[in-house]
């Protein structure tokens, strides 16, 4: 019957037969079909493959749409053992802002013993440690409340590399700014004063616009679309940069970094941004490569710069 399809999935060194398939059915759906009859693969451990060395088919490609004839076979990958970003974002964060505080209040066995539960006699520890509480608590609603995920999983061994990352840098960063020897920034009072402004500017801009990139994506679709400024002056900023929630993320960082001047905060924002500049630049090729109508005046993080 030449309106069904034969799909074959090769797993080396064999190849496993599934059902008939309709030529509109989803690669999302063959994953299913898979599933059944290889429980030990879920779908979101699946990636099929038109090429042993191709990219992943994304699960809403439809048979009748790809390179295929009547008769078709995939490649099959395992991704290994998969969790939600949602239980990986709200793991990474929580342990930041538990870290910090367990410092902030100088628990036993991190200073000298006469410190134990002290505070410190500089309102700038306090002000820093509200600063960065609200971050991580505005990460944690975010990720309940606003973002909307592409991918529902990612491969459960980033969990371990990404609180790796988040709960070293907190307390090393917390150790140094808590401590019963921290001195103020240079500058003082004008100092601290600038860096919350830069800070609390970046925070507000950074919502802002994972608000308007929530709006873009309607609930449970995958849907992408090209990000423009809205009503909101903080978004405006769209019409220079593809990635303006990296942008805001290194500016409160940057703010963090004045109004501690704290080494380790300051290396924490410089790897950051490394990280944040390889993700923008990755967004933005994959624009220009979606939509021939972006905008050619953007640049990946980093207005005419980078």
């Amino acid at each position: 019957n030449s309106s069904r399809l034969v799909l074959f999935v090769e797993i080396q060194p064999q190849h496993c037969k599934t059902n008939r398939v309709e030529p509109n059915a989803t690669i999302g759906e063959i994953k299913s079909m898979f599933h059944k009859s290889h429980p030990q693969w879920y779908p979101a451990r699946q990636s099929i493959r038109l090429d042993p060395k191709g990219k992943s088919l994304k699960d809403e490609d439809v048979l009748q749409h790809l390179p295929v004839g009547t008769t078709a076979t995939f490649y099959f990958r395992d991704l290994g053992a998969q969790i939600s970003w949602v239980t990986v974002f709200l793991t990474e964060y929580t342990g930041p802002l538990v870290i910090y505080l367990m410092f902030y209040f100088r628990v036993p066995f991190i200073y000298a013993s006469k410190y134990d539960f002290t505070t410190s006699k500089h309102w700038v520890v306090h002000l820093a440690c509200m600063c960065h509480s609200f971050h991580y608590v505005k990460r944690l609603l975010e990720t309940l409340f606003v973002h909307r995920f592409s991918h529902g999983t990612m491969p459960l061994r980033n969990i371990f590399k990404n609180c790796t990352y988040y709960w070293g840098f907190a307390a090393w960063m917390a150790y140094y700014i808590n401590h019963p020897l921290y001195t103020p920034p240079i500058y003082g009072e004008q100092q601290i004063r600038l860096a919350l402004i830069i800070f609390l500017f970046c925070q507000i801009g950074n919502f802002s616009i994972h608000i308007a990139l929530r709006n873009l994506r309607p609930p449970g679709s995958k849907t992408r679309k090209i990000p423009y400024p809205t009503k909101n002056p903080f978004t405006w900023i769209f019409l220079l940069v593809s990635c303006p929630n990296y942008t805001y993320e290194l500016g409160s960082w940057l703010g963090f970094t004045l109004m501690t001047q704290c080494l380790p905060v300051a290396f924490f924002t410089l790897v950051g941004f490394v990280q944040m500049t390889v993700w923008a630049k990755g967004k933005h090729r994959s624009y220009l490569k979606e939509f021939r109508d972006y905008p050619p005046l953007r640049s990946p993080i980093l207005p005419f710069i980078l």
